[in-house]
Parts: structure tokens; sequence; C-alpha cells
């Protein structure tokens, strides 16, 4: 593919609102994981939660969207001179010539978890009013129509829930729009927020751990929870001065569809996503100088990850997982963790792996305890979800 710029950035998770907080979070290895308190729920788990959602307010003409996942979505756009930085672009490319892809597993489904809470307790008939919204809040799209509106973009908009993988394929679509000439720029992101259903049915699949996740550690027990919104700029590279921005490089896709929530035992679909976002870039294996892993904590997920890593590029390229800051934000994943790998870019440094005591002695992969400061122009970030489901994208500086 024809590298495309990463232009625009900004971020808000566990960590806080904005790039920087989260520079300051990760470099000082502070973690945004705290024991699960959300709406009441009693599990022995922790989660990543992102303060002050319940007093974001749409302006007057979004009410209709109102929901924890557009609240979400709005604080993260509000951050970083984002807004200001599409309102330039929409006035040089037209808001009918930018498109808007968005990853989410969730949406608004806790509007829907509450509205089932508050049905006629007679008829279990739910609200006329939850009815009138269920379009703008649970309804997977959205989250983009929100999105778009809020930004005053017209052209093509869409939302990919693959789960885990959401946000790392949209970087995936949103090129091939671009590069067919159906978009001259994207906004690209994902934003997941808390809800019920994901840490009920997380706990429910003996996938939580009573501690804050340790991702490839000997003990790990379980991923945690978390919540997020990312939101990056995709645009072509001009004429000049290339080598000096930073930007998508390539995209591997595939689905093994082995098993409903198992990653397949030897890593095949793992291994091409892979293979194939290295194709698309034009990149060896020893052009890339840091894995960010999936790295869940899960025991499956992390030894599926190390397997198919090793089988592919040895045992010498460094990796680290910075689900110990984050949580796992699922669905905003691939949007949180590429602006994650934009600071390490910006700033020439790899995150260790927090909270991990003990690499698993089984695995070969060269996984990274500590932050390091280390020379690096481009980075794989994996993204393996459920279904089988993976994405592997390629970011860093152009030749």
């Amino acid at each position: 593919m024809i590298p495309l710029a990463l232009s625009h950035a900004t971020i808000v998770t566990a960590l806080g609102k904005g790039v920087q907080a989260h520079l300051s979070a990760l470099q000082n290895s502070h973690s945004g994981l705290r024991p699960c308190s959300f709406e009441g729920v009693t599990l022995d788990t922790n989660m990543g939660e992102v303060e002050g959602l319940n007093s974001v307010a749409l302006a007057t003409n979004l009410r209709h969207f109102d929901c924890r996942n557009n609240r979400l979505a709005l604080l993260g756009l509000a951050q970083d001179g984002f807004e200001e930085s599409i309102a330039q672009a929409r006035r040089r490319y037209g808001g009918n010539r930018i498109g808007v892809f968005i990853g989410t597993s969730t949406s608004g489904i806790l509007e829907t978890e509450h509205a089932y809470q508050q049905r006629d307790p007679k008829t279990g008939v739910l609200s006329s009013e939850f009815l009138h919204k269920y379009r703008y809040t649970q309804n997977t799209f959205s989250v983009a129509d929100f999105v778009r509106t809020q930004l005053q973009l017209t052209g093509p908009a869409f939302v990919i829930s693959t789960a885990c993988a959401s946000s790392a394929k949209v970087f995936a679509s949103a090129a091939r729009f671009i590069q067919a000439g159906v978009c001259d720029a994207a906004v690209v992101g994902g934003v997941d927020s808390l809800c019920l259903t994901t840490l009920y049915g997380f706990s429910a699949l003996q996938l939580t751990s009573p501690l804050p996740c340790r991702p490839c550690d000997q003990d790990r027990d379980g991923l945690t929870i978390g919540e997020g919104a990312a939101f990056l700029f995709l645009e072509k590279f001009p004429m000049s001065g290339s080598t000096r921005r930073m930007g998508l490089l390539g995209y591997g896709e595939s689905c093994d569809a082995h098993h409903m929530s198992h990653p397949h035992p030897t890593g095949q679909g793992a291994v091409l996503a892979m293979e194939q976002a290295l194709a698309s870039s034009a990149l060896r294996t020893s052009d890339i100088d840091y894995i960010h892993l999936h790295g869940t904590a899960t025991r499956a997920n992390d030894q599926t990850e190390d397997q198919a890593i090793t089988s592919l590029f040895g045992t010498h390229t460094p990796c680290s997982s910075t689900k110990g800051w984050t949580g796992h934000t699922l669905g905003a994943a691939g949007g949180v963790e590429a602006v994650i790998g934009l600071l390490c870019l910006q700033h020439q440094y790899l995150p260790g792996t927090l909270n991990t005591n003990v690499i698993d002695p089984a695995f070969s992969c060269q996984v990274l305890l500590k932050n390091e400061e280390r020379p690096i122009r481009r980075l794989l970030s994996n993204f393996f979800g459920f279904g089988g489901n993976n994405c592997s994208l390629v970011l860093g500086f152009p030749r």
C-alpha cells in the first residue's frame, strides 16, 4: 500500500484525557486500573474506568445520541485540539471528502441494559423513549453517526464491530477508501465503554483476573476490562518532508474462525495477519523495531501470540503489552494502542509490560518488563479478537 500520514491524534482512557496524560503515565509506570465498582458490580476484578463521563453533556441538538459510549466519544474528540484540526481539514478537503471509520464492540449497550432494568414490571414493555433512541445509542452505527455529525462531516461513514480487532480494521478500510478515491482523508479510531454485559460476560467466561492484568506473566490469570476513545486523522503524505512524519505503512487482516472465544492453538490466523501487514508495507521482519502485543493476559491468548511471533520473527524483536496501563479496551483497543504506538515513535522509547513480574518461562519472545529508550522507526501492532478476527498494523516513518 501507499503509506498514509497519521496527522492528528487524541485519546481518553483510564490513564486520563489527552496524549500528554498518557505519555506521562506510560513513562512513569502509572496504571489506570482500579478495583471494579461500576454501577454496583460486585465482581472480584479490576477495571479501567474513564472518570467524569456522567457529567459530559452533548449539545442540545445532539441529545438524542446521549449514552455513555457517545459521551466517551465526545470527551475524546474534545482533547488535543482534535476537533479544531478536523475543522481545518474540512475547509481543505470539503466535509464530503472526509470519511469516518470507527470500531466498537459494545456501542451504547448500557442504555439497553438500563431500559430493561426499568421496563414495565407487569408487561415487560420497554419505554417508548428508549425505543425511539435505540438507533442513536445501542445501534452499532450510532458512534460513527454521532462522530460525523459532531465534526460536521458528510463523507462515507461506518462502524466495524469485530470484537477486539474492531478499531484496528478501520485503518485498513479507511486506507482502501482513500486509495480507491472514494474519499481524500478519514477520521479513524475506536470507542468502547464499560457496561454490565462485558464485565459479567468475561467473568462468566472465566477470563477476568481479580488483580490488575499481568500480560505474559507466568502467573497471569486473566484480563482487565477497560474503556477508552481514540481518534486519528489519516491522509496522504505531502509531496515533501514525508520521512519526518509518522504514518500507517501497512495492514494485514485474517479470520481463522477456529473458535468463538479461543484463538487458533498454533496462531495460524495471527501469523497470516502479520505476514500480510509486512507484505503490504513492503517490509521484512528485520525492519520492525518493536512489536506491540495484543497481550491480554489470558493463558491461551498470550501463549498463542508468543508462538505466532516466534515462528515469524524469531526471538530477538522486543515486544510488550500496554494493557496493564489501560486495561483491555476491547473494540477501542486498535485506536488506543495506535496512539500509544505513535507516542513510542515520537519519543523513541519502548514501554515495558506493566504489572508483570516473571515472564512465562515457556515464552520465546523478547518481552520487555521495563521501559527502555531505544531508536525506533517502525512497529507492528497486533489485535486478535473473538471469532478468530485478526488484524496487524505497521506504523512508523516511511522510507
